[in-house]
């Protein structure tokens, strides 16, 4: 028929489409507070994937799904700004959070008086008690600039505080057993900027740990390094995270599996490719 109109289903949809959809656009009003916003936010996710070739490539559903995600956690996907990523992994995208978006959904929950993580260099690490989890650091004290580990310290607003200490070794391990592009040497932040993703990994396993869980966080650390998709019928329902399926493709582990060894030791950056709750016998390791 002359009149007949051909609607285009979003898995048909090229990533301008769908950022553009009616039912996308409203979410991103409703979770961002305004339209102002939200196209801004659109135009910032499109101007990302257009300016990276694996970007243009992967399934656009991907993007739309990581893009939803930083959304929800008011995080821009702008890589400059350090906060969230959408980074390409074998045709799909996964989101990531940014080392400074870790500390930015803290810092917003009010809870934390304090937050410290540092590079540790030889000579620095004075004295650790793995039974007590007292760690005492003296920046004065390197003796030379090869890297031993990483520290992450917080405070809380109610007195509480903990430490966290994780040998170079220990991350690398971690790195080893969770990501196949850091295996395969690939372009990953693990290889292109180590120090930032061991700060961050360190940093988010105290978080996971011994934080206290505002629902940012939790969300934050539930889809960091997932690939996140959509359901295809994009109702108001299906742009809700919780409906989303989550796929951790970096990794041979369960999901589940991965969500615990964050909490173990053995940038956050936007790279061609990269890649966690629980608690088992090789959590002590954390606290020494």
């Amino acid at each position: 028929m002359a009149n007949e109109v051909t609607v285009t289903k979003p898995q048909d949809m090229n990533l301008q489409q769908l950022m553009n959809s009616g039912a996308v656009m409203k979410k991103l009003n409703d979770v961002l507070g305004s339209e102002k916003k939200a196209a801004s936010f659109v135009s910032s996710v499109i101007s990302v994937a257009n300016g990276n070739t694996m970007l243009r490539n992967c399934n656009p559903m991907t993007i739309l799904g990581s893009a939803m995600v930083a959304a929800t956690l008011d995080l821009p996907v702008v890589p400059t700004l350090g906060l969230a990523y959408i980074v390409p992994y074998k045709g799909q995208c996964q989101f990531q959070l940014g080392y400074k978006g870790l500390i930015e959904l803290a810092e917003r929950s009010g809870q934390f008086k304090n937050i410290i993580d540092e590079v540790v260099y030889e000579g620095q690490l004075v004295k650790k008690n793995k039974f007590t989890g007292e760690y005492i650091f003296d920046e004065d004290a390197k003796t030379s600039d090869k890297v031993i580990g990483y520290m992450a310290r917080m405070d809380l607003v109610n007195g509480f505080s903990k430490t966290i200490f994780w040998t170079k070794e220990e991350v690398e391990a971690h790195a080893n057993k969770f990501s196949q592009a850091f295996r395969a040497k690939r372009g990953t932040p693990w290889v292109t900027d180590f120090d930032a993703m061991s700060r961050k990994t360190v940093l988010k396993a105290l978080f996971a740990k011994y934080a206290p869980k505002s629902v940012a966080i939790q969300n934050a650390i539930k889809f960091d390094q997932a690939v996140v998709t959509p359901n295809e019928e994009l109702t108001e329902e299906d742009l809700q995270i919780d409906a989303f399926d989550t796929e951790y493709v970096d990794n041979d582990v369960p999901a589940g599996e991965v969500t615990q060894e964050e909490v173990k030791p053995s940038g956050d950056l936007f790279g061609e490719g990269e890649k966690k709750e629980g608690e088992t016998k090789n959590d002590k390791k954390g606290e020494k």
